[in-house]
């Protein structure tokens, strides 16, 4: 499954990306900063899988799937616990809390 992860904090990603190694089924196709990165990788690499975080500069998470013809799945990956219900009613596959461990 081919996945990309979409979170503005450097540190964010790079530790998803480590906790995702124990997971060879996932491959780690790109990463992105903010959701104008992430629109263009999704149409070049076709992730299957999204990790996405919801407050970003500029669009937010749900920004980027509104603006999205094709929708891979998605897990939101967040700080914010008051954006699940909205999550989930854009069928997310699941709800990360930061700090993800």
């Amino acid at each position: 499954m081919k996945a990309l992860i979409v979170d503005d904090e450097r540190l964010a990603r790079k530790e998803l990306m480590k906790l995702l190694e124990e997971h060879p089924s996932i491959e780690i196709v790109g990463e992105a900063q903010n959701a104008d990165d992430a629109e263009q990788m999704i149409t070049d690499l076709n992730p299957d899988l999204l990790f996405l975080d919801i407050q970003m500069p500029g669009r937010t998470g749900f920004q980027l799937l509104e603006s999205l013809d094709t929708v891979p799945l998605v897990v939101f990956t967040t700080a914010y616990d008051e954006f699940a219900i909205k999550a989930f009613e854009v069928s997310a596959l699941d709800y990360l809390l930061k700090p993800i461990t």
